[in-house]
């Protein structure tokens, strides 16, 4: 048995269990291995020299640089998403996305679907309504709390959905554009990451007035 193998294992678990962040590393395997992961990239010198960005000549900041690439993209994303359904039922690309959720996932609360989807609760509900409006989507009552109402997709969402599953599939390809496999990964553990930091903060629906400032002042922006 390779004794100096398993120290040094549990050693780094000690690491992960001491530093880690629940909200964006889960104790389980997978967020060891997603930990694991962000150390090492953050450990390991840049291979490559530090890329161009527009303005940047002129003191733009990398923040401000990532922040609008990231919503040009959103931009592209919706682009293709509306010409993949514009010969749907689907009036945006969350119907599709809120029913690729139900297929993938199985029946949960309105609440649980909307979250999942990075929505306030009024622009869900009206997405939920919509879909059950056009019998894309059913709800039942929970056997748990009677009082909350479970949603599945619907025989018609499946045959909407696939309908448009290879446009869809299409679109998805033509965002991830002129990657080649290598520059996905890197990405997708990117954005992971970004994700992870993201997703317990907008969890906690802090006041719109005072988000910013709680977040900036509890992460005392930030020793990255």
């Amino acid at each position: 048995m390779n004794f100096p193998l398993i120290k040094d294992f549990i050693t780094l678990l000690e690491q992960f269990e001491s530093n880690a962040n629940p909200d964006s590393y889960p104790s389980t395997i997978e967020g060891f291995k997603a930990w694991i992961c962000d150390e090492k990239n953050t450990l390991q010198p840049a291979a490559a020299e530090e890329p161009y960005w527009e303005g940047k000549e002129n003191g733009r900041t990398p923040e401000s640089a990532i922040s609008t690439l990231l919503v040009h993209l959103n931009r592209y994303a919706k682009t293709y998403s509306k010409s993949a359904i514009s010969d749907s039922e689907f009036s945006t690309q969350e119907d599709f996305i809120y029913l690729i959720n139900l297929k993938a996932f199985g029946e949960m609360s309105k609440m649980t679907l909307i979250k999942k989807n990075i929505h306030d609760k009024p622009v869900g509900m009206l997405i939920i309504a919509r879909l059950l409006r056009q019998g894309l989507i059913e709800q039942t009552d929970s056997d748990l709390d009677k009082r909350s109402k479970l949603i599945r997709i619907s025989e018609k969402g499946l045959v909407t959905l696939e309908k448009q599953m290879e446009k869809i599939r299409q679109a998805t390809n033509i965002v991830a554009g002129n990657l080649n496999h290598h520059e996905k990964m890197d990405l997708i553990r990117i954005l992971n990451k970004l994700d992870r930091f993201h997703y317990p903060i907008f969890s906690r629906n802090i006041n719109s007035e005072e988000l910013i400032s709680t977040v900036y002042d509890e992460y005392s922006f930030m020793n990255l």
